[in-house]
């Protein structure tokens, strides 16, 4: 995907942008927010949830994708992901147990668009994040 030209998704960077401010992230501080339009058109917004015992946090992206299946939606059209204050020049991508996550419900042309706080800053489809991947796929599903 190209990536200078922002996306028209204003209305995912806004959802993620507000939900990355409601993040519990006490030990890192590092706040993210993701939103998920999904095959119903509705948007899912999710922050990260950080925990004590460290590995028991939740992503952003896991987040959302908990609260799309929750509303009955299975299909992820677009995701856009907010990580970093304006003007850091951080691409924050969704981690590698996201981008599973992610899988299980995109194909692989699946638009995810990153932002820091202040704004776009680069897009990539899935298959360009997670190349070959394993999905339902692989099961027959």
């Amino acid at each position: 995907m190209s990536d200078h030209a922002p996306p028209s998704a204003p209305d995912l960077f806004d959802a993620a942008k507000a939900t990355r401010l409601l993040a519990h992230a006490p030990y890192s501080g590092f706040k993210v927010g993701a939103a998920i339009r999904s095959e119903s058109g509705r948007i899912h917004a999710g922050c990260n949830v950080e925990n004590a015992a460290y590995p028991q946090g939740q992503c952003a992206e896991a987040t959302a994708i908990g609260l799309m299946v929750a509303s009955g939606d299975r299909r992820i059209t677009e995701l856009v992901v907010v990580g970093g204050e304006a003007g850091s020049g951080l691409i924050c991508t969704p981690c590698g147990g996201c981008r599973q996550r992610i899988r299980e419900f995109a194909g692989p042309d699946t638009p995810i668009h990153i932002y820091d706080a202040g704004g776009y800053r680069q897009s990539f489809t899935l298959g360009e994040l997670l190349p070959f991947s394993f999905g339902p796929d692989n099961l027959g599903f």
